[in-house]
Parts: structure tokens; sequence; C-alpha cells
């Protein structure tokens, strides 16, 4: 047939094109329906303009724009088109859960010049310190060398590897949150459907990530001015530099995993070989160790800020950044929405969950595995430490009045393993918080309504995650306690005991994040906000000799300091039964509420 299509202009082909649709050669039509031109453009009508020109009209003639072949429009612009709006809204979604991380990390370090200089304030002091670092490889590999004898530096010293490595968890949470995230709950298949282009969501998502860095930044710098402008600037750009590293290699995690929570555990498990290797290498007598500069945060030590700056160094994280970016971009336009480079596994080819507590367990066993493993070899690290820490700080009375504080004890040695063990039941509440809230991660994802949907019941849901919750933070403290007895050669029962006291509190932690969970599934995520506020005042307050008053306000504040002091046991059972209250005001509201989902 020699049919034309539906056109809006005039047919390059022969014969008039009279725009009806209707056949104009003289043989019947067989066809039972009119050509509405919706196949391919075979060049005898007319060139709407609607696609690309290939010249495959009759006779050549050009198309409708009057162009002979293809002109490509401009691929980054198209690729990236939506991002200002995607940056605006994940800007908005993280209008809490941004300012509250760069804030606790400022407040961090500007709150340490104050304390540093009522611990050393003269030069005497200060030399002494250097000496103690230079001789002690344990509380090296902790924190880092020392590389100058002002505030600023010993500012960058104290405080710089765990400021760094906060800044690089508030990165990869920002990142996987607005890429993976988004993809799992189908909500990036609707943003799709629109004028975004293909990059925009991890371009918007890097953004923020980097908004957060600079906040930081700014913060840093303009709060250690007085130390030194140069080194203030350079101590702001390395923590930024961690955060874009990290970042990019959240992005690059987002692309290879098929879920959020993988994507989160891949980059955390890149964190803590970071940590590992920075630690192996400043545990060397090599003050410039080749483990150091594999690790980003070796390289912001290795930044020396108020120390003879290394300006250099920033090239590093540049590098690195733009590498691992490239590398995400590349990724990202490899594979399909929703996929990832690294298959799920199948399952098993019977089904062996029979219970909702089974299910629970299937789910969080990789992440308990690596929890119990990071405080069995921080137990044993803490253990090691103990003698070398005690000798340390015991020439510097301003030094052991804090440990004291922190410890209890009058005792160096107890006072340190007190201070350390505390330190772990800290970092123990944020496990518990994460656990938990996988209940809020099920329920927003849907992944929790076919399982409601059978014979079980919220209760029985809700019993199986919080089984795991509470359990698994007794079983992480009681391995912690084991790495200590390991390390430490000595008092095992006592340690063991100072340990496992920590549980009480972590489980007042975890009913408050079930409490939130049950009352505000949206809200739930403010429990870590609260459990990094248990985390500064029980860290943090000692040092800055904060009244009791404000150390009460974190349940850890009321635990007996062991090893060396006697168990209040009404305490920790006032403890428990808070803890269980929550969980049942929690348990209760859950009921009561509709699932998100």
């Amino acid at each position: 047939m020699t049919g034309t299509t539906a056109g809006t202009g005039p047919a390059a082909g022969p014969g008039p094109d009279t725009g009806t649709g209707r056949e104009t050669d003289a043989g019947p039509d067989t066809d039972a329906s009119p050509d509405t031109g919706t196949g391919p453009d075979t060049g005898t009508g007319p060139d709407t303009g609607t696609g690309p020109d290939t010249g495959a009209g009759s006779g050549g003639a050009p198309g409708a724009s009057g162009r002979t072949a293809a002109t490509p429009r401009t691929g980054g612009r198209r690729h990236l088109a939506g991002t200002p709006a995607l940056l605006r809204f994940a800007l908005r979604r993280d209008r809490v859960l941004i300012p509250v991380w760069v804030a606790v990390n400022a407040l961090m370090v500007l709150s340490m010049p104050g304390t540093l200089k009522s611990l050393y304030g003269t030069p005497a002091e200060r030399a002494s310190l250097l000496d103690q670092m230079a001789a002690n490889t344990s509380l090296r590999a902790l924190v880092g060398p020392v590389f100058g004898d002002s505030l600023g530096a010993l500012t960058a010293w104290r405080v710089g590897v765990y400021a760094g490595a906060l800044a690089a968890v508030t990165s990869l949470l920002v990142v996987v949150r607005h890429t993976r995230d988004e993809e799992e709950s189908g909500r990036q298949e609707l943003v799709s459907s629109a004028a975004v282009g293909r990059r925009a969501p991890l371009t918007a998502a890097l953004l923020a990530a980097a908004v957060a860095g600079a906040a930081l930044a700014l913060l840093v710098t303009a709060g250690l001015a007085g130390q030194g402008a140069a080194g203030a600037a350079a101590f702001g750009l390395g923590l930024a530099g961690v955060g874009l590293v990290f970042a990019t290699a959240a992005a690059i995690a987002a692309q290879l995993t098929q879920s959020a929570r993988a994507a989160r555990g891949l980059t955390a498990a890149m964190l803590g070989a970071a940590f590992v290797l920075r630690a192996a290498g400043d545990a060397a007598d090599d003050r410039s160790s080749v483990l150091t500069w594999l690790s980003p945060l070796g390289w912001l030590e290795y930044l020396r800020p108020f120390a003879a700056e290394r300006w250099w160094v920033l090239l590093l994280f540049a590098g690195a950044t733009a590498g691992q970016a490239a590398v995400a971009y590349r990724l990202a336009g490899r594979r399909d929405l929703g996929m990832g480079f690294l298959p799920t596994r199948p399952g098993p080819a019977e089904g062996r969950l029979g219970t909702a507590g089974a299910l629970a367990w299937r789910l969080q066993r990789g992440a308990l595995y690596g929890w119990s493993a990071a405080f069995l070899a921080a137990g044993i690290v803490f253990g090691r430490m103990t003698d070398g820490a005690a000798q340390a700080v015991g020439d510097n009375e301003r030094t052991r009045e804090i440990f004291q504080r922190m410890g209890g004890q009058s005792d160096l040695t107890d006072a340190f393993l007190a201070a350390m063990t505390g330190l772990l039941g800290l970092v123990a509440a944020l496990y518990v918080v994460s656990s938990v809230l996988r209940l809020s991660g099920e329920e927003s994802s849907g992944r929790a309504e076919p399982v409601l949907a059978g014979a079980v019941g919220r209760l029985r849901w809700d019993a199986g995650h919080l089984a795991v919750a509470f359990g698994g933070s007794a079983l992480i403290m009681l391995l912690a306690g084991v790495g200590f007895a390991i390390g430490y050669g000595r008092q095992a029962g006592p340690v063991l005991g100072a340990c496992l006291v920590q549980v009480t509190a972590v489980w007042v932690i975890g009913g408050i994040a079930v409490l939130l969970h049950g009352l505000l599934p949206r809200g739930a995520v403010a429990a870590w906000g609260v459990a990094g506020a248990a985390l500064l005042i029980g860290w943090i307050g000692p040092a800055l000799n904060a009244p009791r008053p404000v150390l009460d306000l974190s349940p850890f504040g009321h635990l007996p300091k062991l090893p060396g002091a006697d168990v209040d046991w009404t305490t920790l059972g006032v403890l428990l039964g808070l803890a269980a209250v929550l969980v049942g005001a929690g348990l209760a509201a859950l009921r009561r509420r509709d699932m998100a989902g």
C-alpha cells in the first residue's frame, strides 16, 4: 500500500496527504481500521518532528525542522533535569536529620578547646602529653598521633578521627535515604515518570550530603578561627572531605545492593575498614605508615590542622570523591530501577521460617553478627589499653579527675574500665535503636502487610523483632565483656559485670524507640536523637564538668560505676521496670493505630 499517515504538514512522499488517515490507492483497503500513523514513519508521510529525523523520507527530503540528520540534545542537561527540585525536596525531608547531626558534630569539636585548656594549660603539660602519646601505641591507635602542642592542634588530635567518622555516617545516611531507600519504597518510580533526568536523584542526594558537609565546615572554621584561621579552615575542609568521600562510597553501595539496609551496611563496613587501617597505621612505629595513607580518616590526620598544614592532602579527598562519583554514575546508567549489581541470594527451596520470630532473626542476623564481632574486638582493644592508659593519665591531675568523674572511681584502672564499658554501652544503644526501627522499615516498605495478612498478629510480629533487638543488645555487651577479659587478663568477673550492667540503660533507650514506633511511625527516627543525646551527655558531659541534673537526663547516668563500686539493685530494677513500661505502651499504641505503607 502507498497509504499515508495522518499528518499535520505536507507529505514528503508521492501523492497528496489528505490528513484523514485513509488510504489513497485505487484498490480496496483490506485493513480493518484506518492507518493512524502509530507505526514507524517510512518516509511516505509527513515528518512531525516528534522524533529524530533519519533522512529516510522519500527522496531523502528533510524533515519538518529542516534538518537532514539527527542533532543530539545536550545529554548532561537531560540527565540532570529536575535536580534543583529534588534537592529542595531532599533538604526539606532532612530539615531535622541534617541540622541535628551537624550540630552534634560541631558541638563536639567546638567544646574541646576549653576542655583541653583546663587539662593541659601549660607548655610543660602539653610537652608531657606529646611524650606519653609517642610512647603509647594503644592510645595512638585510639585517637591518632599528636602533631603540635597548640590548643588547635590538640583539638584536631582529640576529636578529629571521631568527628570525621560522624561526618561520614551523616553523609552515608543522607545518600542512601535519597537513593536506594526511594527505589525500595517505590517512590523513585513515581518521580521518574515525571520530567526528571536519570542522574537527577543521585545528584540531588550527593548535593544534599555536600550541603551537610559545607555546613559542618563553616561551623568548625568559624568556631575554631580563634585558634588560627588557616588551621580552622583546614580542619573544617578536612571534615567535609571525609563526608564527601563516604557520600560517594554510599552512592556506589546504593548501585551495587538491592536494599537500603544492605547499602548502609556496606558503607558502614567501608568506614570500619578505614578506621582499622588508620588505627593499625597510627600504632606502627613509622609516623607515616602506608596503612594510614590508605584511609580517608588518616588523610584528615596528615592534613595536620594547626601544625604546618599540608594543603595538598585536600587533593586526595577531591580525587577520591570525583573518582567514586564517576563510578557511581556509571553504575547507575547500567542498571534497571530497583535492581542492583550484587544479586540477592535465592531463598531455600523449602520454607523454614515457620514463625514471626524466625523471620525477624533471618532479617536481622547479618547486622547482629557484625555488631557482635565489632564489640568483641573493641573489648579486646580496650582491655589491652587499660594499663597504658592509666599510666598515661596518672601524671596529669585534671585528666585524672575527668576519668574519675566518668568512671566514678578513685583508682585509675577501675575508672578507665568503667569509662570504656560505659562508652560501649552508649554505642550499644545505637544498635538497639537500629534494630527496633527495622519494624518501621518493614512497615513503610509494605513488607509487613503480607505477613500480617495471615495468622500473625501485630504483637507476635513486633515481638519477634524486639526479641532480636533486646536480646542482641545483651549479647553484644556480653561479648564486649569477654573481650575485656581477654585483653586485660585480670578481673574477668567484675569486668564482665561492668558490661552487663549497661544493658538495663540500653533497654530503656530501646523502650523509647518502641514507644515512638507505636505512637508516631513517621517520627520514629527521633529515637536516633534520643540515643545521640545519651551518647553526648554520657561521653562529653563529664569532660565539660556538666552538673549532675544534666547527667541524670540519661539512663546511663544512674548506673553503678563498675568495677569497684557496689551494685544498686534497686536502681537497676527501676530501669528495667521503666523499659518494660515503655515497651508495653509502645505495643499498646501499635495495636490501636493504622499500619503505614
